[in-house]
């Protein structure tokens, strides 16, 4: 028995004891070592990840911390805005955020052990720091800046606007000083509205709309007006070069008829007054129903006795 307990055990127990001076380092982490509760290294899982040698326990200690990208929510903030007009509080709002933060390296990791030690505990402590700022920014804003539509680039600037005013350098610089901690960003993640002030919230989003509708309608109807006009001026343009065309033209014929008529006049002058009277006498007479009491001697009938020979 004592052979056994001597040849396989002990060996055993030995073998376990001393791999416990192997640890390995993962990337997305820092590895502190403690030897007897005092540091003695920090190894950045970028720069050292891998295995490693230290001291068998319990001499030495590994302790790790998460290098990567921590989030959590904020608890929901109602606060009062503020009425830009008169000065005094407003609705209220309630807003819902979140916030990364991360330990950046090793010394920060060391802070963040000696003071924090878990990642719970971490956004425990930021929390109550937050949540004040993040009340105090909505106090001091007014419900349009919070809620008006945006487009995309007005939505990030508010959004930065938003990261600037509660990561201020000052708590940005105690936080990281005091625990190791570099607060990433902060950001709004929904904006609600207790049930005492969603009617009248509301009724401002559907008046929002209502104005812009009416600026669309307004614009509509000056480009219609616009369009119109400039048809009208165009159709004025157009009748008036036709009808300057249609005078020149027509200028031009009574020109060409009038000289073919003269023309013609000069070959026959007898049998042209000889046409101009008959056709005074076919004027004459459709113009009227009444009986004419004409002389034989009257030049019309002069027409019948002598009409013209023409030329030979």
């Amino acid at each position: 028995m004592k052979r056994f307990l001597l040849f396989i055990v002990l060996p055993v127990v030995l073998l376990g004891w001393l791999s416990t001076c192997l640890y390995t380092v993962d990337f997305t982490e820092y590895a502190y070592v403690t030897r007897f509760g005092q540091p003695v290294g920090a190894f950045d899982g970028s720069t050292h990840a891998g295995l490693h040698v230290k001291g068998p326990w319990p001499v030495d200690s590994v302790w790790r911390v998460d290098r990567r990208l921590q989030s959590f929510d904020l608890p929901t903030t109602e606060a009062l805005t503020r009425d830009p007009t008169s000065g005094t509080v407003d609705k209220t709002l309630a807003v819902d955020a979140y916030v990364s933060w991360r330990i950046p390296d090793n010394d920060s990791a060391d802070r963040f052990l000696r003071s924090v030690a878990t990642v719970p505990a971490a956004n425990r402590i930021l929390t109550p720091q937050l949540t004040g700022k993040l009340a105090a920014y909505v106090s001091g804003s007014s419900l349009d800046q919070l809620l008006s539509v945006a487009t995309p680039a007005e939505a990030d600037k508010r959004a930065e606007e938003f990261q600037k005013q509660l990561l201020t350098t000052e708590l940005k610089d105690k936080v990281l000083r005091e625990y190791g901690i570099e607060l990433v960003t902060v950001r709004v993640r929904r904006l609600s509205y207790p049930e005492a002030v969603r009617t009248s919230i509301y009724e401002r989003i559907r008046s929002e709309r209502a104005r812009k509708v009416a600026e669309y309608e307004n614009q509509g109807r000056r480009e219609a007006n616009a369009i119109l006009i400039k048809a009208e001026q165009e159709r004025r343009k157009i009748e008036a070069e036709t009808k300057a065309k249609k005078q020149t033209i027509e200028g031009l014929a009574d020109v060409e008829a009038d000289r073919l008529r003269n023309e013609a006049h000069s070959k026959d002058p007898e049998f042209y007054a000889f046409l101009q009277r008959l056709k005074s006498l076919q004027t004459m007479l459709a113009d009227t129903r009444d009986v004419l009491l004409l002389s034989l001697n009257h030049d019309l009938f002069k027409l019948l006795k002598e009409p013209p020979k023409g030329k030979p």
